[in-house]
């Protein structure tokens, strides 16, 4: 089985909390479980800089426009451990920051943009590298973009999506303006599709749109599916 792990943090590389914890250990062990398994992951210059790990330079580039601007990507790879590959995604004016997702002060005002990028980058890996995944493990409201682009934008790729929630508590709200920014048309908000209370939610997008949902514990599970 091939499994392609997306998540916007990975421990060591880059960390706020247990999200990067389950990003590097499910990995290790679905590789010990014999699954040809790869992660990606943003290039957080700042972060995963300095930190013992050496970054090789794929010949993977590809542009995608986002709010009328194209954005230029390109893979480095590096190793969590021997034989499971990390692809980090660079681009500096998304990723060369302070903090992973804001400041003290509230989020970066174009996490939207950031995060999409990531997500099209996934499939522009698959498109680029001939690593085709029985699965796609997506992570949080980050990568809930995912099996969206799927469906609109590279329904060539029959890779099936597992969602993994780690914190309801962030679902990547935003104005439903932003959709055209993202490249996406207004024929997805709707209540059945990323709507949510009139603003843009990637998190549903990503419980919606998914092939399958699970959570980090059959507790939490429960636990997110009361009205509180």
């Amino acid at each position: 089985m091939k499994v392609l792990f997306v998540s916007s943090e990975v421990d060591p590389l880059a960390k706020t909390g247990g999200l990067a914890d389950v990003a590097s250990s499910l990995p290790k062990a679905l590789k010990k479980l014999g699954v040809d398994v790869r992660i990606i992951m943003p290039y957080y210059n700042r972060f995963v800089e300095g930190k013992g790990f050496e970054f090789e330079k794929t010949n993977i580039r590809f542009s995608v426009n986002l709010d009328g601007i194209p954005r230029e990507g390109e893979y480095f790879k590096t190793e969590l451990v021997q034989g499971l590959p990390v692809y980090l995604l660079r681009n500096d004016d998304f990723f060369d920051r302070e903090n992973l997702y804001g400041t003290p002060e509230g989020d970066y005002s174009d996490n939207h943009l950031r995060f999409a990028f990531l997500d099209y980058g996934v499939f522009e890996f698959i498109k680029h590298s001939g690593f085709i995944p029985d699965v796609i493990h997506i992570n949080d409201w980050q990568t809930g973009l995912i099996p969206l682009l799927r469906l609109k934008k590279y329904y060539g790729i029959n890779s099936k999506i597992l969602l993994t929630i780690h914190n309801l508590a962030y679902q990547g709200l935003f104005p439903r303006e932003i959709l055209s920014e993202i490249g996406l048309n207004m024929d997805v908000f709707h209540v059945e599709g990323v709507e949510f209370y009139g603003k843009v939610n990637f998190l549903k997008a990503g419980i919606v749109y998914s092939d399958a949902i699970n959570t980090v514990s059959p507790t939490y599970a429960k636990e997110i599916q009361t009205e509180e």
